[in-house]
């Protein structure tokens, strides 16, 4: 990853005032432990609901070297105190369990909906010059009608969380256009790597069978022929920074893909090949989930490589065993 480090470490991020919502989450807190590498300072908000992935051992050793507030982005009191001297805002924050926004919607709607805009109103009020990068997801376009899926395909999300994500986002493009609050939105598919939520699937079905395979269990994979890609989480962390730091992006969104496509049923095996030892089954997607199901998935990203220059730098096989290696030591944390 030398390439992209050198470039975030040229962009400067040495004193800038960073603030990262959902901090304590998977991705957050692996940008967060970038960011001080880096040099920034960096501020944390995370509501450590037990069901949206925060876990304070993800910045464990970091103690000193970032601030913490517990908090949740609904509250539009602390957000004014939070981002109001921030230079740049990573806003990762959300609810992630596609089949939770179905059962519950309108708590998905208040936090990745209602939450969204009142952060885009703070800001509006009280720190206009902030740079926002908001984790978007692939989920908003539905079942693809055609791949690899670009930014010109339709929008159709199949369920509440994906409807949701979509107002999100386009929030913080209508606040970059119109008021000035440059903004820009990353289309995430499937990240994974250390830190992933693993003791159920609210986050992604990869982290249920990594533990699986630690616990010596055998998993299953529903369907099986379903294609993806995959993005491993320190060049999700890179892309971050990159988007963060070019003001081409400002104002428009990107897809995020991986460094190939892969069946559901080679995934497995490879994860299996990874670990050393594992077994699975395949089965039949059961009817709930099913409903919900895009098939096939995968990403052009090359109008994000064309603005930035990213490259995702490490493969699907070397991800999957830094992941295991990493639960081999911390599992007790993660479940």
């Amino acid at each position: 990853m030398a390439a992209q480090a050198d470039t975030a470490q040229a962009t400067g991020w040495t004193g800038r005032k960073v603030l990262v919502t959902g901090g304590l989450g998977f991705i957050g807190s692996n940008l967060a432990r970038r960011l001080v590498e880096l040099g920034a300072d960096v501020v944390i908000v995370d509501s450590l609901v037990p069901e949206y992935g925060g876990n304070l051992f993800n910045v464990d050793g970091l103690d000193k070297a970032l601030r913490v507030n517990i908090s949740d982005i609904r509250d539009g009191y602390s957000l004014r105190y939070l981002a109001a001297d921030r230079e740049i805002i990573f806003n990762l924050a959300g609810q992630t369990s596609h089949l939770d926004s179905m059962h519950d919607p309108f708590t998905d709607l208040d936090i990745n909906c209602t939450a969204q805009l009142r952060l885009l109103e703070v800001c509006r009020h009280h720190n206009p010059g902030v740079k926002i990068v908001f984790a978007s997801t692939r989920q908003i376009y539905g079942k693809p009608a055609y791949l690899p899926v670009d930014e010109k395909h339709l929008l159709g999300p199949t369920d509440v969380n994906g409807i949701n994500k979509m107002a999100g986002e386009w929030y913080h493009i209508l606040y970059n256009n119109v008021y000035g609050v440059r903004a820009c939105a990353l289309r995430l598919t499937n990240t994974f790597g250390p830190r992933m939520r693993i003791k159920d699937a609210r986050q992604t079905f990869l982290g249920v069978w990594v533990r699986m395979v630690l616990e010596n269990k055998p998993f299953e994979v529903w369907g099986g022929e379903q294609l993806r890609d995959f993005t491993y989480v320190e060049d999700c962390v890179e892309a971050l920074l990159l988007a963060a730091s070019t003001p081409a992006v400002d104002g428009k969104v990107f897809n995020l893909g991986g460094d190939g496509v892969i069946s559901l049923a080679d995934l497995a095996a490879a994860v299996v090949e990874a670990s050393g030892s594992g077994t699975y089954q395949v089965r039949e997607f059961p009817a709930e989930r099913k409903r919900i199901d895009i098939g096939d998935y995968y990403a052009d990203d090359q109008a994000f490589r064309s603005a930035t220059g990213w490259r995702p730098q490490v493969p699907l096989t070397e991800g999957l065993r830094r992941t295991l290696d990493y639960y081999r030591r911390h599992l007790p944390h993660y479940l």
